[in-house]
């Protein structure tokens, strides 16, 4: 079987090579095509990820191209991670954005918005290739940002093959294991993408929310750290790190106007040198020494995650190694591929909510626990809303909703209001906002009216 990689170019791919690599030939999964429009970072990252792949399964075959139907001809699964417009369009979003006393932030804030105004139209293209060029019945996982609004503009296009996946739920329950030394760890969650709750953590047969929200332990070692005690004891649930700037607004705005950059001007920094340094470099016959560079400047970005907006550095220090780094979105895709063969397990998804969270509409995309049964799987029903995070939800997913009819119909008063319901902007800086990414983003917005 085939698995295609539409962005395969970007700086992670390694970290997806290695695990289709070491779990793919167990799935059926003997062939990975990464494709990217970007020559460079293909020939850079692309190759890493050829390079690595081949010492971990030499029989798996990889594909380099920048022809998207190449890619997809045939292709049984499909992973989207793109952005549109490169990194340098995310610092003028986010400068916008901050500009106006706002958050910037790609996903959360209002900077998410313009990105996806970008992201979408492609990812339409995308599922419309595959429908004509891939096998039949070929799933299509999105991992392109912001991924709750981009899920739901793919699923009222009518692509009901395609599955937000993102990887800081599985990524923080991997922390809980590891908090435990646990072999097995299950979650139980509600919300939307980077606005989820999770009212259980099930290690190794046993229940743990509650005595992880009273461990100050855990307030060191996970991301726990980003919350207040008593914020996740009066609530009784735990957060997804993103919540954090719900809770903070204003302190997250503060902390990233003092700091000397924003989040999307160190990636900038750092993906710059890193492809000024191995742009010239014969990965293939060098590969220990263009791990080495890799590993440096991907530290600098791990280390810092977060850190800028919360002022929290995390207390262990990110150390690279490609062989034993987390599986991230490649696993979510992973875990949806072996759990579906075997009709159990249980993993979060953006999916339809489908009566799951009753303020909420039935065809409403949201972000929840599923598990597997028989042929398919069923949503984890959360019911009413919690009293605290009600008006966070109901208000971004009528942000989403409306933001995503408005980009797919290229409604610009639409996209006025979609802005104005997010609790993060604001009808005071809805209008000016909009026609700052419109002519940030110049070029992309044909047939906006």
């Amino acid at each position: 079987m085939k698995l295609t990689v539409i962005g395969g170019g970007g700086v992670r791919s390694m970290f997806l090579s290695k695990s289709i690599a070491v779990y793919g030939r167990g799935l059926g999964i003997d062939r990975l095509t990464l494709m990217d429009n970007d020559p460079v970072k293909l020939n850079i990252f692309g190759t890493m990820a050829k390079a690595l792949a081949a010492r971990i399964d030499p029989e798996l075959k990889v594909e380099l191209t920048t022809d998207p139907v190449r890619a997809l001809d045939g292709a049984d699964y499909v992973i989207t991670t793109i952005r549109v417009g490169g990194d340098d369009l995310r610092v003028k979003d986010e400068r916008a954005a901050l500009s106006c006393g706002i958050l910037g932030q790609e996903t959360t804030g209002a900077a998410g918005f313009s990105f996806a105004m970008r992201s979408i139209p492609a990812l339409v293209g995308y599922c419309r290739m595959t429908e004509r060029y891939a096998a039949k019945g070929a799933k299509v996982f999105n991992f392109t940002n912001p991924a709750g609004i981009v899920s739901e503009a793919l699923r009222r296009e009518g692509f009901d093959f395609t599955y937000g996946i993102c990887d800081a739920p599985s990524g923080m329950l991997r922390q809980f294991r590891r908090f435990y030394n646990g072999t097995t760890a299950e979650l139980k969650g509600y919300g939307l993408n980077h606005l989820s709750f999770f009212s259980s953590v099930v290690i190794d047969g046993v229940e743990r929310v509650h005595d992880l929200i009273a461990d100050p332990e855990a307030y060191r070692r996970t991301d726990l750290r980003f919350f207040d005690p008593a914020t996740l004891k009066s609530a009784g649930e735990i957060f997804n790190e993103y919540v954090y700037y719900y809770l903070n607004p204003e302190r997250a705005v503060r902390n990233i106007l003092a700091a000397k950059e924003t989040r999307g001007e160190l990636i900038v920094r750092v993906n710059r040198a890193l492809i000024a340094e191995l742009k010239d470099f014969d990965v293939e016959k060098n590969f220990d020494r263009a791990l080495a560079i890799y590993g440096r400047q991907h530290a600098e970005r791990e280390n810092a995650y977060m850190a800028t907006e919360t002022g929290v550095r995390c207390d262990t220090e990110f150390r690279f190694d490609p062989l034993t780094a987390d599986d991230g979105y490649a696993g979510v895709a992973l875990d949806f591929i072996r759990n579906s063969r075997s009709g159990s397990g249980s993993m979060v998804l953006c999916v339809p909510n489908n009566g799951a969270i009753d303020d909420l509409e039935k065809d409403d995309v949201i972000e929840t626990s599923v598990r597997f049964e028989g042929t398919g799987f069923v949503n984890d029903r959360a019911g009413k809303l919690k009293d605290y995070n009600r008006e966070w939800i109901v208000r971004v997913k009528a942000y989403e909703r409306e933001g995503a009819k408005a980009i797919l119909s290229r409604d610009k008063a639409g996209a006025i209001a979609a802005l104005s319901e997010h609790p993060l902007i604001g009808k005071a800086y809805a209008e000016g906002l909009v026609g700052i990414f419109e002519r940030n983003n110049k070029g992309f917005f044909e047939g906006w009216r």
